[in-house]
Formats: C-alpha cells, sequence, structure tokens
C-alpha cells in the first residue's frame, strides 16, 4: 500500500508538468501568430506609402492608397517636365542633360518639339550668344475624371541676354497616361499629345550697365 501515494504523486507531477509543456507550447504559437499578424501589418503599410520627388529629394506621403495622391503625383510631373524641357544654359553639357531627362517624360510629341526648335537653330544661339533662360510654372490645371488625363499648364519664362531680360508667357496643354514607375519616371506617367499653345513676349527690359 505505501507504493500508490508514490505513484499518485508521480502522476500528479506528470499532469502538472504536462501542463506547464502545453500551456507554453501555446503561448509560443500564440506569440509566434501575433508576429507574424504584425509583420503582415507592417508589409501593408509599407506598401500604402507613396514617395513624391520634389525638386530632386525624394518626400515620403502616406496615404491608403495610390489613388488619393494621383493629383499630387500628377502635377509634379507635369511641372518636372516643363522644368527640365525650358531651362536653358550656355552649355551644350546642360542643355543635352536636362533635355534627356525630359524627354523621359513624355511621348514622340515633345520630341518632335525639341527637334524644331533645334533645327531652328534655337539651341545653337542659346550658345553662341550665352543666353540662360528659365521658367517658373504658376499652375497646372488638371482633369482626372477621364483617362488619359487632360492638362493645362501656365507659367512664364525669363530669357537673359547680354542686354536684355525678355519675359514670355508659356501656355502648354497635354494628357497623362499612366505608365510603369522606374528610375527615369518616378511618378510613373507619360505625358502624350503635347503642345505649345502660347509663348507670347509679355516685355523687354534692357539690362543695367550693358
Amino acid at each position: 500500500m505505501g507504493m500508490f501515494p508514490k505513484t499518485k504523486n508521480i502522476e500528479s507531477s506528470f499532469r502538472l508538468i504536462r501542463g506547464t509543456c502545453v500551456l507554453v507550447i501555446m503561448g509560443c504559437f500564440g506569440f509566434a501568430g501575433y508576429a507574424f499578424f504584425e509583420a503582415s501589418e507592417a508589409v501593408a503599410r509599407a506598401q500604402q506609402r507613396v514617395y513624391i520627388l520634389s525638386s530632386g529629394k525624394l518626400m515620403e506621403a502616406m496615404a491608403s492608397d495610390r489613388k488619393e495622391n494621383l493629383p499630387v503625383e500628377a502635377r509634379d510631373h507635369i511641372r518636372t517636365f516643363h522644368l527640365l524641357f525650358f531651362t536653358l544654359d550656355p552649355d551644350e553639357k546642360v542643355i543635352g542633360d536636362n533635355l534627356g531627362r525630359a524627354l523621359y517624360l513624355a511621348d514622340v510629341s515633345a520630341k518632335r518639339v525639341y527637334e524644331n526648335l533645334k533645327e531652328e537653330g534655337y539651341y545653337a544661339d542659346v550658345i553662341s550668344a550665352n543666353i540662360s533662360q528659365r521658367v517658373v510654372i504658376d499652375s497646372v490645371t488638371l482633369d482626372m475624371t477621364n483617362l488619359p488625363f487632360y492638362f493645362r499648364c501656365y507659367g512664364v519664362e525669363t530669357i537673359t541676354r547680354a542686354t536684355s531680360v525678355v519675359t514670355r508667357e508659356l501656355l502648354t496643354e497635354g494628357y497623362l497616361r499612366e505608365v510603369s514607375r522606374s528610375d527615369n519616371v518616378p511618378h510613373g506617367f507619360l505625358i502624350e499629345r503635347w503642345a505649345i499653345i502660347s509663348n507670347r513676349d509679355l516685355k523687354t527690359e534692357g539690362r543695367q550697365g550693358r
């Protein structure tokens, strides 16, 4: 009879150990499930981030999806294209680099404008006459009801010559089509059917001391 209490104690200890092991295993599974859930949420949050290239800097904008940031990205794409296309200095490399980057952002319609200006000797004149050209974008109107998105871009050009500064109106129009993002096309848009509507002189001023 003396062995039965010992047997009961062993069985009780075994049940206690087994129960403890089950609780530990369940706890491990619970922690693993929680960790997996948190990791999945983190990945989902990361996929909801949208990056905007502004003034050569990659800026992060939190959003529920790309659609919410579409107008911001579309306008920045249009602004970037016009800044690159119309910013000129009397340096062949600067002109080539800016136009090369600009033409990645638009289709053949922009290339035709570039080729026409080149044939007319516009870029050669910029270099030979030491001309600098800058553009300030005032506003971009965008109709996003239908694809491709129609836009108009309003800006002012300043052309600095040796003896004068010419200010010109700049009004262009075109359409935006969505494409895959890349290093050359960070916003995932392509400008189509681009045209210059107005580029008339507004005023000409003499440079002091010239």
